[in-house]
């Protein structure tokens, strides 16, 4: 069947030639098994054009030991994703520490039972296919809803250049054609937010006004806001935000539009029916962005707070909200932090480097 590999590679790393030879045996049939009897000519096929899916590391080895080839494996963006399984005849609970501190997921022990050996790297394989799987089917529904979204987006244009309609029908038709151009942000956010774990987002620092980015957010989620009865009100150090006031931070539109709508609606969401949300811009160096609500996290939930899918008490959550604007926080050179109790309700800092007179930023992000 065309895109799907029946057969993974493994790549068996081991200064003596037996070892190799066993594990070869118990792997046969089922996967392509490459070998290499030291660490430099290990590293030579795995940074090669083919890495292989797996790999089976020695420790004690001749010259470059397993610890510092699984290091360059780890450290290297074509391998650091490879599962790493040591073989090994150390078995001290400080041997095994170290190689999962340096991300290896698994230990195998000397003398190796071939049963074991090729239970373990079956369900290495599988994992690692499921993931890939995962990503392309992710990928695939993205790319696939850019297609009717158009229609979404182009058609209220055009019926908003009749004469025939009234001003109740132009403002659905505005609202559909925002909420178009809204999904359409989410949904090249999600792509931004692969790139974003895998450290490959190219960040380009640019002058953005968060006071705009909220009123935008604000409209976006008047609907919300109306049904949970919750307003959010928008403060500038201290003070109620002015209609086109102006709050001007170096960062990325996109990343700053998709952060802070993502806290904005979990505090809208989360807020005691009745009850005001507050967003506070406030200037100084960094930054500031304080978004509260009177509703308290829930004590299991505060240590997860920021944990990818971590989430309670939502049907439809996701556990992406929060997760996703830490992330964002962190590539453009900021920070997240919050506060939550009962009495106090709950708090959502976001820092981020402020901007000049100039338009440049008075500390720039790492």
């Amino acid at each position: 069947m065309p895109g799907l590999r029946k057969h993974g590679t493994v790549l068996v790393v081991d200064d003596a030639p037996d070892n190799i030879l066993l594990l070869k045996q118990a792997l046969a049939g089922d996967f392509t098994v490459l070998a290499a009897t030291s660490g430099e000519q290990a590293l030579d096929i795995a940074f090669g054009a083919t890495p292989p899916d797996i790999v089976l590391l020695d420790v004690v080895m001749p010259g470059m030991d397993g610890y510092e080839v699984c290091r360059r494996l780890k450290a290297d963006a074509r391998t650091d994703e490879i599962p790493v399984l040591f073989v090994t005849a150390m078995g001290d609970d400080s041997d095994e520490a170290k190689g999962l501190e340096l991300g290896a997921i698994d230990y195998i022990a000397k003398p190796v039972n071939p049963g074991l050996v090729r239970a373990r790297v079956r369900n290495q394989f599988a994992l690692r296919e499921a993931a890939r799987l995962k990503e392309d089917v992710e990928r695939i529904i993205r790319h696939d809803l850019k297609t009717p979204l158009t229609s979404v987006m182009t058609l209220p244009r055009v019926l908003l250049g009749l004469p025939c309609l009234d001003e109740d029908h132009r403002d659905m038709l505005k609202r559909i054609e925002d909420s178009a151009f809204a999904m359409l942000r989410l949904i090249n956010f999600s792509l931004d937010l692969f790139k974003m774990e895998r450290g490959a987002y190219r960040f380009e620092p640019a002058r953005v006004d968060l006071a705009q980015v909220l009123d935008r957010i604000f409209y976006e989620l008047a609907e919300l806001a109306e049904t949970r009865q919750a307003p959010p009100r928008l403060f500038i150090d201290g003070e109620p935000a002015a209609r086109g006031a102006s709050f001007p931070v170096i960062g990325d539109d996109m990343l700053c539009y998709s952060m802070l709508a993502n806290l904005v609606r979990n505090a809208l969401e989360a807020s005691p029916p009745g009850e005001t949300v507050r967003v506070e811009l406030r200037g100084g160096d960094p930054a500031r962005v304080e978004v509260a609500n009177s509703g308290a996290v829930p004590a299991e939930m505060r240590e997860r707070f920021f944990e990818k899918y971590a989430t309670f008490g939502k049907e439809q959550g996701t556990g992406l909200g929060t997760y996703s604007a830490w992330l964002a926080a962190r590539v453009m050179g900021g920070g997240i932090t919050f506060t939550s109790s009962e009495a106090e309700g709950t708090v959502v800092t976001v820092t981020l480097p402020a901007a000049g007179g100039d338009g440049e930023t008075d500390a720039a992000p790492d």
